[in-house]
């Protein structure tokens, strides 16, 4: 007893220590963010000097850069700011309510099912809902971005829908989830794949720049939507963190503990797939963020919800924004797509998740 009481505030000394580490490592992110964010409204193609670029950024000065800061950077570092947190944090859940280190947004066939509804869009209805033909002309007539980004998003919802019902049939648990997960992607591959074979040159080509992951077609309207989603999506799991953290020992655990562990595993992963469906639907395929983001937070800063959740988000829109300015820098004159370059950047690092060693099942 006496040893006890001798060790408490020992332990809770160590404990006040290592939050006041997470809570640093948080604020050096948020800096780093800010500061890249700042940064990178000043690089690109256009060869704009710092001083034109503080310029344009109080709208004086050549309306060109005022344009091209207004206009064309700032909505598409906004969707890199939100789109990376959206995207990390949904990998985070997922690998919570897994119990898998390499789960991401793609694990339950999401971005497969809104690859689908694009390339139908875009193939079938010449990129509108009314509009349809084969050649270009016809095609320019009936692009309607919107169209194609809610035509992938409602196919998303409805793979998200299919998969939460076939769950609901077996026992919801994380094993089940995978599989239906795997196997209702299948069918959105191969069903876009018999789409494509039918395509005409215009409606492939098309169908394929979709897919890639561009940042250029935000605007702030997108990214408003993209907001709202990511931030409910995020208070939801910030008020969940204590039952994620439950869930982090065991479904076992976490039914001694009062956690009702279908229903959280249930609107966790609806929620993180929600977020997914409406970042891809707008943005394209951007692959690893949902890898990359959790499993740097949780090395420098452990499993914690409470501090994993807002520190994913953090480094998801850091990683998204370096890929983003790099993609911008490196074209040029076009910027690269930044699906390609996260994937790039998260290819080692998911092989260096395979061989590492340390375990995913406890927090600090």
């Amino acid at each position: 007893m006496l040893f006890a009481e001798s060790r408490m505030p020992f332990c809770l000394v160590n404990g006040l220590h290592k939050k006041k580490k997470k809570l640093i490592a948080i604020i050096i992110l948020i800096i780093a963010v800010l500061i890249t964010a700042f940064a990178s409204l000043f690089l690109g193609s256009s060869d704009m000097s710092f001083s034109e670029g503080v310029g344009a950024l109080f709208k004086t000065g050549d309306s060109n850069m005022i344009r091209i800061i207004w206009n064309i950077r700032l909505p598409r570092i906004l969707a890199a700011l939100i789109a990376g947190a959206g995207l990390s944090v949904s990998g985070l859940i997922m690998q919570t309510d897994l119990s898998n280190p390499m789960a991401s947004p793609s694990t339950l066939g999401v971005s497969n099912a809104a690859v689908f509804g694009a390339n139908l869009s875009i193939i079938a209805f010449a990129g509108g809902f009314l509009e349809t033909g084969n050649n270009v002309k016809s095609f320019t007539a009936g692009v309607n971005p919107f169209s194609t980004s809610l035509i992938a998003f409602l196919f998303s919802t409805l793979s998200i829908i299919l998969i939460l019902l076939l769950c609901r049939i077996r026992s919801f648990n994380k094993e089940v989830v995978v599989l239906a997960g795997i196997a209702v992607g299948a069918i959105w591959t191969a069903a876009t794949t018999v789409l494509q074979f039918y395509a005409t040159d215009v409606g492939i080509s098309a169908a394929v720049i979709w897919n890639f992951g561009d940042l250029g077609r935000a605007t702030y309207t997108t990214d408003l939507i993209m907001a709202v989603v990511v931030l409910f999506g995020a208070v939801y799991f910030t008020l969940s963190s204590w039952k994620l953290n439950a869930l982090l020992s065991g479904d076992a655990a976490a039914h001694s503990m009062g956690v009702n562990v279908n229903r959280l595993r249930a609107l966790s992963m609806l929620l993180a797939s929600l977020i997914t469906a409406v970042c891809v639907s707008f943005l394209g395929i951007i692959g690893f963020i949902g890898i990359i983001g959790p499993h740097i937070i949780k090395r420098l800063i452990g499993h914690d919800h409470r501090f994993s959740i807002p520190g994913s988000m953090l480094t998801g829109s850091l990683v998204l924004l370096l890929a983003d300015t790099f993609s911008r820098t490196a074209g040029k004159g076009s910027a690269l797509p930044v699906g390609a370059i996260t994937s790039l950047l998260g290819a080692p690092f998911f092989v260096a998740i395979i061989f590492s060693k340390r375990g995913t099942g406890h927090y600090d």
